[in-house]
Parts: C-alpha cells; structure tokens; sequence
C-alpha cells in the first residue's frame, strides 16, 4: 500500500509544476503519386527552398540536417492502389504507455495475463482470407506479417531502438534498421524479443512463460525512370511458451488460493507450446501508363506449431486421461508431441491504374497449401488449392468525399464483397461474406482429441456506421455494427470443434469521445455495447459493456524542453463467462462454470518526450486491494495484473 502511494505521490509532484500545457502532434504524412519519377532529391519538409525550388537539407552552418521527416516509411497496400503516402517517424506521446501488443489493442484481446501469452479478439472479426487458414491463431498478434511491415524511403541511414521493462521482469526489446543504398534502393531489417517471466508460480528469477526472437528483412526498389517497382520482405518468429495451464481451482485443491501470485499452485510447470512462422513476399509492378500497371505479389508461408507434454509428470492431473496417438507410437503415453505444419503458396496477377480521380483493380490469384500432422491416419490430406477473382473500385470525389467498393470470389462457392462510402460527416461500409473453416477445424489428430469434419462455410453479413462530429474542443464519434453470422464454428464445452445450425445476431452500439478541457487537460474515451440474439447467440463470449477511459495533463514543459503526458488510465468490462482456454490444442473454448467478473482496473502512467526520445512509467493496478475483490481475471483461472511499475524508452538515430 506504501509503494502505491509513493508512486502516486511521484506523478502529482512532476504535475505541479505550473507550465503551460500542449502536445506537438505528429506532422501529417506526405503523399505522392507513385506512378511518377521520383527526382531522387534529399527532402526535408521543414526546410527552406534553395534557388531552384528544392528545400535544403543545410542549416545555416552548413551541416546535413536529418530527422523524422527525412526517414520516412510506407506501406505495400497504398503502393498497390496508387496512393502512396509517406509517413514521418512517430513522436507522439499519446497512448505511448500502452506498449504491449494487447494494451496497444486498448485491451481488446482476451489474454492469459502476460505478455506473449495465448490471445483471442474479444470482439468477433471477419477473417481477412476467405480460403483455409490455419486455425491456430492465438499467437497471430505477437507476429510481424510481411504484408504489414514498413518500407522506408531514407535520406540517411536510420535506427528506432525501443525497450520495455515491465514489472515482474516482462521484457521486449524492438529494433529497426534501414538506409538508402541510393536514392531508389532502401535496404532494412527489423529485430524483436520477448521475455516475460511467469506472473503465476514462477520457481527461479528467468522462470519465462514466453520467450520470442523474431526478425525481418526488407528491401524497395524503383527503376530509374520510375515504371518498375518491387517490395520483398522476409519475416520469421520463433515463439516458445511454458504452459501453465491456469491456477488449480480452490474447489479441485483445498490448499490452492487465487490472487497468491507468485505463490499461486497451477497446473503446468513441463508443457511447451511452440509456435515457428517463416514468411517470404514479394510485391512488384511495372507502369506503362499512368492508367495502367500491371502487378504480381508472390507469398509463401511455413507455419509450425507444436505442443509438448511430460505425461509422467503431475502435468499428467490436467489432461485428459485418454492418449489417442499411443497405439501409432507407444512414447505418446508418457509424452506428448502434437505435431501441425501449415504451408502455403500464393501468386496473385493484376492489372490496375488511375483515371480521373478513379481507381481500378483486376487480379487472380492462385493458393495452394496443406495442413500435416504426424499422427494423420495413413492416406488422410488436409491439402487445398484454390482460384480467386476480384477486383476493387475506389471513386475518391475530393479529399473528404470518396466512395469504394471491392470483392473477391473463391471458385467455387466463399466470396467476400466490401463498400465504403466516406464523407466528412458519415462513413457507412458493408461486408457479405462467405469463408472456410479452418484446416485445423476440419481435421486434428493430436493426443488428447481427435476429428474429421466436413463443415460447410460460414457466412455473414455485416453493416458499420460513425457519425463525425467536430466541436470547438469535442469530438465525437458514434457508431453502429450490425453482424449476422450464420454456421459459425467453435469450440464447444467439450474443447471439439462444433458447427452451429442457426444464426446469431449482434447489435453493437459504442462511442468514442475526445474533449480538450482548457489548454491543459485531454478525456479519451471509448464505450461499446454488444446485444447477441439468436439460436447461436451463445456460442459468442463477448461482454455486455465494455469502455475504456483515459484522463490526463498535456504539457510543454522547461521552456518546451520536454513533452508531458500524465494521467489515469481506466478499463472496464461488465460480468460474462469468457471462453477458457487450453493448451493441448492451443484453442479456446466455451465454458459455463467461470463468471470472469466486472472489476474496473486503473493504471497511473506518466509519458514524457525529450527531444526525439520517448519515455513511459507506469504503475499497473494502481487500485489493487482497495476494491471488493482481491484481483481481477481475464480467462477462467488466469488473473490479471498485480501492482507493479513498467518502463520503456524508444528513441531515434538518424546518421
């Protein structure tokens, strides 16, 4: 209780210094047309113009001038639809405590309480492929996906190292690298690690629940008149979990005791979850008229996943009693290996172009790939290939005024059409959708379960809507989504892969809400609604009410030496019983024993930037042990976060 009130009294005594308050925003990105020659100057946005209208990279002492602005990055997607936009280096402070790949989220993952753990949306998403995935997901937001990553279009070489030490040693260390070979080649790699020491009955100082290493190389290129252009990346993630398969309930063990932490008995302490993601892509396009290009996107992708276990362990106690593989070979009786390697293969061909404020695509696009596990029974595949068309039209009207619209056709039988109409006012899109099971829904042979489905695609239609309303110092943005998504699959109370027969209906009202409070005080907030109706309106485990809210200073301060943010930072959801979760088929699933309880949790956070360094402190919990409940839960079994303090830092080198 001490700790937590020093702490707080730290935060008051650097918000009572009397200066005045602002925040330096992010400078907007630049936007190019793509399809035009580059003139392969050195461009820095703040510079002045020399004689014959090119800014300078020269300040008055005549010395290279480089920074955010001279090392900048974009995407593949925007190079695909002719809207190339370069973003600046972010030094914004806002949401910058928030580190973690969940809390950047704004918390809305399902997680294990830790960093790396298993996760899952807390609110249903539409798959972004409509044909087989893999299934197993629940590592899909630690991976840097190749189509993702940035490209950089440097004037100088440039590095973003970043650090978070988080309470209870809950690591991860980020590195980005890129330089300009010359004016149209960008060369680069990216580097991340993961270490988070076990929240939940560690038993040594490096006991890790999660230890990643993972990387990326890229490269861009553009051809000297302008007309040809390739993007290729390579990404690759190891990622390793000890397993500890959730605190051992009071009523299973008498001596066992929820929100001991450190001290808590769980389940698991030798079962290793392994998830190995290598991703190769290349994108390129050559131009032969500003109307027409024409383009191909190559993508090829291993995905490992392995579950170990020593059955002659007490880790034998969690599950199931049966071992179904021990009749194919006999050391499945005292370990487990559950075995399951995703490949696939993809090449897409398209032709697209710009014409009077239009924008046109036509692709194919060809995938093929299999699912393999050791254990499949002999002549058994999981094999697929599959024949996409499609194509996309973007109508932009002006710069606030743009309507879209894009589909793509898996022969036969799944497709997804999308529209989009944006205004300065209104935004509305709709979503039919017809998409695959997973391979891993349709077949699993591991050592605790096993099936052979014939599912039939699942569809849904989906309507979203934001109403924009801009004040002197209020934003706000009300907002509607409706889903009906019929055949859904899941995991049933059994941990098997069950398809429903009805439909489910969601009616999602949220809000989000921005006020500026003088010139020194900001309130984000964000609030969301779910009413689920339907025959299948149970097999979907998403709160009622869900909001987040964050108040705080936003400061200059020492004559604008440094940048301040500081303030309280608050999350909610109301009562549900939450899919639990488990290891042996790294799959969640639904339960109806565990009431994962509404408790609000508050973080205290003080973000500050020096010049271009970015700083974060903040004290997690800041209101355990002050509520009616000793803890809060975020999966059946799983508590969240105690008290402690995080801290990171991220800065920039741009010679």
């Amino acid at each position: 209780m001490n700790k937590r009130i020093l702490c707080f009294l730290f935060f008051l005594s650097v918000a009572s210094v009397d200066i005045a308050f602002a925040q330096q925003r992010t400078a907007p990105p630049v936007r190019q047309n793509p399809n035009q020659q580059r003139s392969g100057q050195e461009v820095d946005p703040d510079g002045e113009e020399d004689g014959i209208g090119r800014k300078s990279l020269l300040d008055d002492s005549t010395r290279m001038v480089y920074g955010p602005k001279t090392s900048l990055y974009f995407f593949e997607k925007d190079i695909k639809r002719n809207n190339l936009i370069l973003y600046a280096q972010d030094t914004a402070l806002n949401n910058f405590h928030n580190y973690s790949p969940v809390e950047k989220s704004n918390w809305k993952y399902q997680d294990l309480g830790n960093i790396g753990s298993a996760t899952k949306p807390m609110f249903y998403e539409i798959p972004t492929i409509i044909g087989t995935r893999s299934g197993f997901s629940v590592y899909d937001l630690y991976f840097h996906a190749p189509e993702d990553n940035k490209y950089f279009d440097t004037k100088s070489p440039f590095t973003e190292m970043s650090a978070f030490f988080g309470g209870g040693q809950r690591n991860m260390l980020d590195l980005a690298f890129a330089r300009n070979i010359n004016p149209r080649w960008n060369v680069g790699f990216n580097f991340h690690t993961i270490r988070a020491r076990k929240t939940l009955n560690p038993v040594a100082r490096d006991d890790n629940m999660v230890v990643q290493n993972s990387y990326s190389l890229h490269t861009n290129y553009r051809s000297e008149n302008g007309k040809y252009w390739i993007l290729a990346n390579f990404s690759r993630m190891l990622h390793k979990v000890n397993e500890i398969g959730g605190i051992i309930p009071p009523q299973e063990d008498s001596t066992s005791v929820y929100f001991t932490y450190e001290d808590a008995k769980v389940w698991l302490s030798n079962t290793q979850a392994s998830d190995l993601r290598q991703e190769y892509r290349i994108y390129h396009e050559y131009s032969v008229r500003d109307e027409l290009q024409i383009y191909h996107i190559f993508d090829q992708k291993n995905n490992d996943f392995t579950l170990s276990a020593a059955m002659n362990s007490s880790d034998s106690l969690f599950y199931p009693s049966a071992r179904l593989n021990a009749l194919m070979d006999s050391t499945q009786l005292d370990t487990t290996r559950n075995y399951s390697d995703f490949k696939e293969w993809g090449n897409e061909v398209g032709f697209k172009g710009s014409f009077k404020g239009f924008y046109y695509n036509a692709h194919a696009k060809f995938r093929a790939g299999r699912m393999k596990s050791t254990f499949y029974p002999e002549g058994e595949k999981n094999n697929f290939n599959e024949v996409y068309v499609g194509g996309e039209l973007i109508g932009k009207i002006s710069e606030k005024w743009s309507l879209s619209a894009d589909g793509e056709y898996l022969i036969p039988g799944a497709f997804r059409l999308h529209g989009l109409f944006i205004s300065p006012w209104l935004e509305v899109d709709y979503t039919k959708a017809v998409y695959k099971p997973t391979a891993m829904q349709q077949m699993y042979y591991g050592n605790y379960y096993q099936w052979d489905n014939d599912f039939d695609n699942i569809g849904v239609d989906q309507v979203r809507g934001v109403v924009k309303l801009d004040f002197n110092k209020i934003k706000l943005r009300p907002s509607l989504t409706i889903n009906r998504v019929n055949n859904y699959v899941y995991f049933n109370h059994k941990r098997e892969a069950e398809q429903a027969s009805d439909e489910a209906f969601m009616l999602i009202p949220g809000l989000k809400a921005n006020v500026r409070i003088g010139q020194k005080f900001q309130w984000d907030t964000e609030v969301i609604f779910t009413q689920i109706s339907g025959e299948s309106s149970d097999n979907f485990r998403i709160p009622k009410f869900y909001g987040n809210t964050k108040f705080y200073f936003d400061s200059p301060m020492f004559n604008e030496n440094i940048y301040v943010q500081l303030g309280l930072d608050i999350r909610y959801h109301s009562d549900y019983y939450a899919e639990a979760y488990f290891p042996g088929t790294q799959q969640f699933y639904l339960q109806n024993n565990f009431n994962v309880y509404a408790y609000p949790v508050a973080d205290v956070f003080l973000d500050f930037r020096i010049n271009r360094t970015r700083v974060l402190l903040k004290y997690n919990h800041l209101n355990s042990g002050l509520m009616k409940e000793e803890g809060y839960f975020v999966t059946p079994d799983y508590t969240g976060y105690k008290s402690f303090i995080d801290l990171g830092i991220t800065w920039y080198l741009f010679d």
